[in-house]
């Protein structure tokens, strides 16, 4: 348990599943996600949670948390980010994911990215080395359906190229197959994307009300046969486990 650290953090509840260390760079995201949890965790409206900004010395805060864990010894990845999005527009101006890195690294820590953004992100694959993640969140294939559900994201043919690029730069990937909107969606995504793609993490649909339109033994079931099937390495979390 992190106790004298002010921005790296360590993850609770579902979020403990994905990252064991993270840090968020801005308050708020721009991409609008429908689903999005982080206004009601954050105790904001989604207009203002829409209205990114960096926060307040945070570079000069993980340089700080940065040091601490490398005095005590603390090795591992650090998620970038949960609460918001590394590579939303607005970082195209700041560049905070780019220094963080360059920081982390500094301090013998790793990264692990998790982004919707697109080529954004690409900017960043000179400094990510084997021991770092490359991942991106996947619900859609289709433009339409993604623009109705993330429409201030990356398409998701933007995001599925930027994991193949840093598959072939030798880079680890990652896919978040979380939140699951389409149940059938999301087993072609696995099919489309397995050859290029390190870890597959799957979760449900939480905090919004078309959960209930999906059969989640089913699913679970499916996607827990496919992965096997294609020999990928998995992580199914504990709110998609209870469902086998």
């Amino acid at each position: 348990m992190l106790t004298n650290t002010s921005v790296i953090y360590q993850p609770r509840g579902k979020a403990f599943e994905y990252s064991q260390l993270a840090v968020n760079l801005y308050s708020g995201c721009s991409h609008q996600c429908e689903y999005c949890y982080a206004p009601a965790f954050l105790h904001t409206t989604r207009e203002k949670f829409q209205q990114p900004a960096p926060r307040k010395d945070i570079l000069q805060k993980i340089t700080a948390d940065a040091c601490k864990l490398q005095l005590e010894h603390k090795t591992g990845a650090v998620l970038l980010c949960f609460t918001c999005d590394p590579y939303q527009p607005i970082d195209q101006q700041y560049q905070l994911s780019r220094q963080a890195i360059q920081i982390l690294h500094s301090y013998n820590l790793d990264v692990m990215i998790l982004t919707k953004g697109g080529q954004r992100a690409e900017r960043d694959f000179d400094l990510l080395t084997y021991n770092d993640w490359f991942g991106v969140t996947l619900t859609n294939l289709d433009d339409k359906v993604s623009l109705k559900w993330e429409p201030g994201a990356a398409l998701p043919g933007e995001r599925i190229n930027g994991l193949y690029r840093a598959h072939e730069k030798g880079i680890k990937t990652w896919i978040s197959l979380e939140p699951v909107l389409y149940p059938e969606v999301t087993l072609e995504i696995i099919r489309q994307t397995h050859s290029f793609i390190d870890k597959f993490k799957v979760g449900t649909l939480n905090y919004h009300p078309h959960s209930k339109s999906i059969d989640w033994h089913r699913f679970a079931t499916e996607v827990k046969s496919l992965l096997t099937e294609l020999k990928c390495d998995y992580y199914l979390k504990e709110d998609l486990r209870k469902w086998l």
